[in-house]
């Protein structure tokens, strides 16, 4: 955290403009962190008193989604902003939510500094990135990835000088940037306990995010104190059911002396001395009672695991009955799936809450994300379990055939029919779910009669005059936007909302956070027990690319790997490579700019900076040059100051 020492506005006015003027950012008074953040504004082309123009501000339907996409981060962080914002009311500030591109999400202020804070866009779906608005708390939260403070003059622009505001990033229970919490208001406001008020409230976040987000693992609360259980200031650990470390919060981590990158790489073993089902035996003949637990390190901790887990939901022994060895939580499909990604968690936790109640559910995302794998699952945990799953890909059958192959036909209803007909694949999944893949593709004619039967809740298949009653859970899935298609009148906009009771996006591979589980898990299943791993070199290589195929892609090049092995090969490296894979990533070497890179992360942060100055520092532009989503970009950036 910068320490934060005043320094009179008119040294900083200074010293700013010998930065414009000479390229020197360090001036007595002008610490490491605010030089870097008015370098990085210099950088990105603004002007301390030019002109603004912001590229990246949201509004209407886009804030919508954005707010959608941030849905988890706004609803954990709403209660917690109006606690904080009672202790700042009537300071002339407001408390504000930032998302991971500092695009405003959420607000509460004090009518009296509101139009006020409008003038300078203070306002939801404006982005307070520093690429747009320069140094301010919230972008150079983001940018710094730590709570700081800004206060008047040391902001880059002008205009926006008459503010103070202290900022604290929000991370997830996977050390992912979920957003920023920041309280904003007039110069003469400032008050010397703020950075401390929005830190705090940042865990409280924090906190509520990873207990939520681990509800189904073991989630250990720990504190040096009995009586620091539940409190802001305590530790979280989420473990697996086989012991592995999946989550936790900041804090639970700086107790250990752990980081963010130990996640899914560390075992209970590893950390403490009693094993995790002895000591789970001593805490069901405690109660709900904290016990003292001591790290392989000798510190001793009290502790307790949070009551929602399904393995310590009946801890408390019944009167006169032994105690028996806790069974460990058993995963469902879905969540086996799961793999730590907080985007297609997102997507999982809301089609998991409308599994069900009869809403259609349209699973979108590019091929090979595993729609149908998500598909499946979803069927797996849904009350029609057990029943069939029918899956056709609408694009893999001919034009001809689509319609007796979904709706049945009756006997002799065509030249070439089998005599005793057919039920059709919709009655096929009577009682259970269908699951039309690649909707997009299905022509216009079959379209019609397809809204017909989800209206109607019937089929009547060709050849013959009695409809059936038709009861089935609908999936449908595409790789194309099929708003787009309605637009250009390829598909019907009426069963476009037919099937739309909810969207699911599923998201690139290259936009995953959690590609080094999937590799592992898939190694595993490809050569189980055999403890594979990845040549380190190519792990990061693997992180570079951006995987047109997918999941998909991933799965055959392991699957080729693992078949070219030899037994004394102790890992997988780039010679068990497919070729065409092997071609793609070294044509990167390629890259413009400085020395020869070492290695494909060097490669990765070379191309990165070089997009950089071409755009001068403005980072969609710069995501777009390099054929990368922006959040893509931010988080390349974030791994590349956190190595």
């Amino acid at each position: 955290m910068r320490s934060h020492l005043l320094v009179p506005a008119q040294q900083l006015r200074l010293a700013r403009q010998r930065l414009t003027e000479q390229g020197l950012a360090q001036a007595p008074g002008v610490d490491a962190l605010l030089a870097r953040s008015w370098q990085r504004s210099l950088t990105a082309g603004l002007s301390p008193i030019g002109r603004l123009q912001c590229q990246d501000n949201l509004a209407g339907p886009e804030l919508q989604r954005s707010r959608v996409l941030s849905h988890e981060l706004i609803s954990h962080s709403e209660p917690v902003m109006e606690h904080l914002f009672e202790q700042v009311r009537h300071s002339h500030s407001m408390v504000i939510l930032a998302d991971p591109q500092g695009v405003l999400m959420h607000t509460r202020g004090d009518l009296d500094f509101l139009s006020k804070a409008e003038r300078v866009a203070l306002t939801c779906g404006a982005s307070w990135a520093e690429s747009q608005r320069g140094t301010n708390a919230i972008g150079t939260a983001l940018a710094e990835a730590q709570e700081v403070e800004i206060h008047g003059a040391e902001h880059y622009l002008e205009r926006n000088g008459f503010l103070t505001c202290a900022a604290a990033p929000i991370f997830s229970a996977q050390g992912q940037l979920m957003g920023i919490l920041d309280i904003s208001g007039e110069q003469r406001s400032r008050h010397p306990h703020t950075l401390g008020l929005v830190g705090t409230a940042a865990r409280m976040i924090e906190n509520s995010l990873v207990m939520a987000s681990c509800r189904h693992q073991l989630l250990l609360q720990f504190h040096a104190r009995a009586e620091g259980i539940g409190s802001v200031a305590q530790g979280l650990l989420a473990f697996s059911e086989d012991g592995w470390l999946v989550g936790a919060n900041r804090k639970g981590l700086a107790l250990l002396g752990l980081g963010a990158t130990d996640l899914q790489r560390v075992a209970w073993s590893q950390l403490f001395e009693r094993g995790l089902q002895a000591w789970l035996g001593n805490l069901r003949q405690s109660g709900t009672r904290p016990l003292l637990l001591r790290t392989q390190r000798g510190e001793a901790f009290y502790a307790q695991l949070q009551g929602r887990s399904p393995a310590v939901l009946n801890l408390a022994p019944k009167p006169g009955a032994a105690p028996a060895a806790p069974e460990a939580p058993r995963a469902d499909a879905l969540q086996r799936l799961d793999s730590g990604d907080p985007c297609w968690r997102a997507a999982a936790d809301k089609a998991r809450r409308v599994l069900g109640k009869d809403i259609p559910l349209l699973i979108l995302g590019e091929s090979g994300v595993g729609k149908e794998l998500f598909a499946k699952a979803l069927h797996e945990i849904s009350p029609r379990r057990g029943r069939p799953f029918v899956a056709l890909n609408c694009a893999a059958l001919p034009e001809s055939l689509i319609e007796a192959e979904l709706f049945g036909y009756a006997h002799g209803a065509f030249t070439g029919a089998r005599s005793q007909g057919s039920p059709g694949r919709l009655r096929e999944a009577q009682g259970g779910t269908l699951f039309l893949d690649e909707i997009g593709d299905m022509p216009l004619a079959l379209q019609t009669r397809l809204l017909r039967v989800l209206q109607e809740r019937e089929v009547l298949p060709l050849g013959s005059g009695a409809p059936v009653a038709l009861d089935v859970q609908l999936l449908c899935a595409t790789h194309q936007s099929l708003a787009q298609a309605v637009s250009e009148g390829r598909f019907r906009a009426d069963l476009y909302y037919r099937i739309n009771g909810l969207a699911l996006q599923l998201p690139p591979l290259r936009e995953r956070s959690d590609l080094d589980t999937l590799v592992d898990r898939l190694l595993e299943s490809l050569a189980p027990d055999q403890g594979l791993g990845l040549d380190p070199g190519l792990r990061e290589a693997f992180h570079a690319y951006d995987w047109p195929g997918n999941l998909r892609q991933l799965h055959q090049a392991l699957r080729t790997a693992v078949a070219l092995l030899l037994p004394q090969d102790g890992c997988i490296s780039w010679a068990h490579l497919p070729d065409d894979l092997l071609s793609q990533l070294q044509q990167r070497q390629a890259l413009p700019g400085g020395r020869p890179a070492q290695n494909l992360r060097e490669l990765s942060q070379q191309a990165i900076a070089q997009a950089l100055e071409n755009t001068r520092g403005n980072v969609s532009a710069a995501a777009r040059q390099l054929g990368i989503a922006r959040q893509t970009l931010y988080r390349r950036l974030q791994a590349a100051r956190c190595p």
